[in-house]
């Protein structure tokens, strides 16, 4: 009876404990560039298993919109408890679906151009998109958008897709921020240039950087990563007249993570030291959180856009279906 009574105990015992065992595991959903050995994730991983005694799982996908595709497509039933990685580009069409709850996150650390007040969606880094040209290969490089759009076909440039990829999609709004209606024509003309388009930021870059073409769009930062890591300053961002497209990048708790309570844990630790420090050099961007560590000299050398350029998420939510259809028009012609 004794044994049979302690049998009983500890089966009692070890189902009560099942649920606090479960939220011990974070599922994050992340694109590859943040997971890749040479990105933040495992400088994140690491610091914050250390600091929650828990273990993280960092889902990728190739790029930023396919992060927002594949929670609409799981729905209620992702797994994931933190998105990471989706812009201000989709903050509205992802608060849009229901499958996101408020942070909860006290922001006054956060600092990004503009300021934040978004209560579901929390910033983690920022930075602005431009051509990263090779000043090898090319010796006069666009010096707007224009100049790019109507510049020679033969030097070509790398970009990603907008239906998969946050710098595809700025490509595509930044085309519209200045062009407006007639951004079909623009991309008729600058479609000339294009040596290909790539599903995510990473595939487009490391053809630039290979050599396959003399431009790519990135960021301003990107040279940054070329200076401090390869003592080279052969790669540089061109500074074009009407602006650069201001990016902010954002992670988010969906419906389920927020009965995880390491997914708050998590959010509050990245808007902290232990996570804003790794981004500067490993995701190549702008903090947007705390951070201890000053940043390189290497960025005070970068381009400073004149004006920056940004279409509300609101407008973006109402039209990006038909301006990427209209993206696509022209460019499968």
């Amino acid at each position: 009876m004794r044994t049979l009574l302690f049998s009983l105990v500890s089966t009692l015992a070890v189902a009560a404990a099942l649920p606090a065992l479960a939220a011990e595991k974070l599922t994050v959903y992340t694109y590859e560039s943040f997971t890749a050995e040479w990105g933040p994730g495992p400088q994140v991983e690491k610091a914050f298993e250390a600091e929650c005694g828990c273990d993280v799982e960092f889902v990728s996908v190739a790029d930023g919109v396919a992060l927002l595709n594949r929670v609409k497509l799981e729905g209620a039933s992702t797994k994931a408890d933190v998105v990471l990685g989706l812009d201000t580009n989709l903050t509205a069409e992802a608060k849009a679906t229901g499958l996101f709850s408020p942070s909860g996150i006290d922001l006054a650390s956060i600092k990004v151009p503009g300021g934040w007040t978004d209560d579901t969606f929390v910033p983690f880094d920022y930075g602005y998109f431009a051509v990263v040209y090779d000043t090898e290969k090319l010796k006069n490089p666009p010096k707007s958008l224009k100049e790019l759009v109507d510049g020679d076909p033969s030097e070509k440039i790398a970009i990603q897709d907008p239906r998969t990829s946050t710098p595809g999609l700025g490509l595509l709004l930044w085309v519209k921020a200045v062009y407006g209606d007639k951004a079909p024509e623009a991309w008729a003309k600058l479609k000339n240039r294009v040596l290909t388009v790539t599903p995510g930021w990473s595939e487009a870059y490391g053809l630039f950087t290979k050599g396959e073409a003399p431009m790519v769009l990135s960021y301003t930062t990107s040279p940054a990563y070329h200076m401090i890591a390869e003592s080279t300053d052969k790669y540089q961002a061109a500074a074009f007249e009407e602006g650069h497209y201001l990016q902010v990048e954002v992670a988010g708790i969906t419906s389920t993570g927020a009965k995880n309570p390491l997914a708050k844990k998590f959010m509050e630790f990245m808007t902290g030291p232990g996570f804003q420090d790794a981004i500067p050099e490993t995701n190549w961007m702008f903090p947007a959180g705390k951070t201890d560590k000053p940043l390189n000299p290497a960025f005070d050398k970068l381009v400073k856009p004149a004006k920056t350029l940004q279409i509300s998420a609101e407008d973006v939510a109402a039209n990006r279906k038909a301006w990427v259809d209209e993206w696509l028009g022209v460019m499968s012609k």
